[in-house]
């Protein structure tokens, strides 16, 4: 059943496994602890960004099993990553500073690519940090740096690692070439004697692109007001760069879908979404056509992208959501309550406007100590595994009955053989 990874306050990393009770009436949640947190209640070590990835070489069959790679950053600058054993033992494997990141600010973004892992704090300091293969041997690859513009609260590497999005505090949703991201970043640097520390990119007031930057959002509100993004997620990724979906919660509480091919402005602006202080945040379901949004009060609802309309909404919170991560038929929430909740989840209904049939809920919730900051699922998709499991000892019965077929069928050629030469 469904294993989600949590990260809080004071720098734990804990595992949260649910199964069905045996009178099939309920869920049972068994946390495990895999990194202690800080004894002394300081939150410099506090986990702000959080990334997981399974290991590539092994195929769908061999994926319960397989090791997984964890990634942390921290508020006081440090990013690590793990390596998670299948007996659930937690072994850090690789270490660093971001040294561009300053007092009072944070990691907007950390993301697992084919390259190595990407990193992007909240003044700007784009990293892509260069990681070993299966057993993580020591590298000493120099990572490769990039400045974007500061006051940044959110950072997305694309699926397919081909462009990032961002969008801050005055700062509009932005799509950018992660190569010429790191292109132009490295020809400035050898053209220029400043300390790469974002100075050289602060936002002018200008509709002009930024050397990597392929498309950016227009303003929408007022002449003197920006767009206040708190928080967004990309929709789908595109094979081409310049084609990108994306959803955007704002302070205000509005929800905006945007489709780079078209316009920089929103093809659709759902207002009100958040009823307490602003979007929280923004997740991609894994059913068609939904999204879950969640404000910074205690609402967390489940959205229809078709009209932007609340499918449903999930109760008893008693504090904002952190952090969301969805599986298959599931969703797991932490929250500044202190809990950490698994819920169910449904499609929105077949035609536009129809009623909601099944309606998600909280089906479990663990209390723990520290408020958790993120949540993480382990990527381990177990009823595809099964299948992938069963289909190959099938192929693998089908071979030994095709070998078996063959060899009779040769027994019976020898036969035919010796008879005819009997006559």
């Amino acid at each position: 059943m469904p294993r989600f990874f949590t990260g809080d306050e004071l720098g734990a990393i804990k595992s949260v496994s649910y199964s069905r009770k045996e009178s099939n009436e309920g869920w049972d949640a068994a946390a495990n602890t895999l990194l202690e947190g800080t004894s002394s209640g300081s939150r410099s070590r506090a986990i702000q960004k959080f990334a997981v990835a399974s290991n590539p070489e092994n195929g769908a069959e061999k994926l319960v099993k397989s090791f997984l790679k964890l990634a942390a950053a921290r508020a006081d600058g440090s990013a690590s990553v793990f390596h998670l054993a299948a007996d659930s033992t937690l072994e850090e494997k690789s270490t660093w500073r971001e040294s561009r990141l300053k007092e009072n600010q944070s990691y907007a973004g950390l993301s697992f690519g084919k390259r190595g892992i990407y990193s992007c704090t909240s003044n700007g300091a784009l990293r892509l940090t260069a990681i070993g293969g299966e057993d993580f041997p020591e590298t000493k690859t120099a990572p490769q740096l990039a400045t974007l513009p500061s006051r940044l609260a959110e950072w997305r590497l694309a699926s397919n690692e081909q462009t990032f999005a961002y969008a801050g505090d005055e700062v509009e949703l932005s799509v950018w070439d992660t190569e010429r991201a790191f292109a132009s970043s490295a020809a400035e640097d050898a053209s220029s004697d400043k300390p790469l520390d974002g100075s050289s990119k602060k936002r002018k007031r200008t509709e002009q692109l930024l050397p990597g930057e392929i498309w950016r959002a227009k303003n929408v509100g007022t002449v003197h007001s920006t767009l206040p993004a708190a928080t967004f997620t990309y929709l789908q990724t595109s094979a081409s760069s310049s084609q990108q979906h994306l959803l955007v919660g704002t302070q205000f509480g509005d929800v905006r879908r945007y489709d780079t091919r078209t316009a920089r402005r929103p093809v659709s602006n759902w207002k009100g979404i958040g009823k307490t202080g602003g979007i929280g945040t923004v997740k991609n379901g894994l059913n068609e056509h939904q999204v879950f949004v969640s404000d910074r009060g205690s609402s967390l609802y489940a959205l229809d992208l078709r009209n932007g309309k609340v499918s449903f909404g999930y109760k008893g919170f008693s504090g904002a959501v952190t952090s969301l991560a969805v599986c298959p038929s599931f969703m797991a929430s932490t929250a500044e309550d202190r809990y950490v909740r698994l819920h169910s989840t449904f499609p929105p209904p077949a035609q536009v406007g129809q009623q909601q049939e099944h309606k998600g809920e909280v089906l479990e919730k663990t209390y723990v100590k520290v408020v958790p900051t993120v949540v993480l699922w382990d990527g381990v998709d177990e009823v595809a595994a099964s299948n992938a499991q069963r289909e190959a000892a099938e192929d693998d019965d089908d071979e030994v009955w095709d070998e078996m077929e063959e060899a009779e069928s040769d027994e019976e050629n020898v036969k035919g053989r010796k008879k005819t030469r009997a006559k």
